[in-house]
């Protein structure tokens, strides 16, 4: 699984641990089948627990919660994201002042 997709979703789910899957998937921009697949390995990993609870009298859901080990694996994920951002920064930097020599 990416750190970007890893990031947001835990992300996500830390500030509104009652999305649905669907909602997940719609905010993230990513297909329904990949949500489920990436939710199944955090689950795996130990770091998202879901739990069951009614949203009305028909419906069952699930609550999304980051574990401890989420906690600290969304710390690590998010460096990791941030370092590879900064990297892409640094290089669009140096393609941009390349770009305006050539057109001075």
């Amino acid at each position: 699984m990416q750190d970007e997709i890893t990031y947001k979703l835990l992300k996500s789910i830390e500030e509104n641990p009652s999305q649905s899957q669907r909602e997940l998937s719609r905010s993230l921009g990513i297909s329904l089948g990949k949500l489920n697949y990436c939710l199944k390995a955090l689950m795996e990993k130990g770091w998202v627990k879901a739990r069951n609870f009614q949203k009305s009298s028909n419906k069952a859901g699930y609550l999304y919660l980051l574990t401890p080990e989420g906690a600290e694996g969304k710390t690590k994920v998010t460096l990791r994201f941030l370092r590879r951002k900064m990297q892409e920064y640094e290089q669009l930097k140096e393609t941009i002042a390349e770009l305006q020599k050539e057109t001075a």
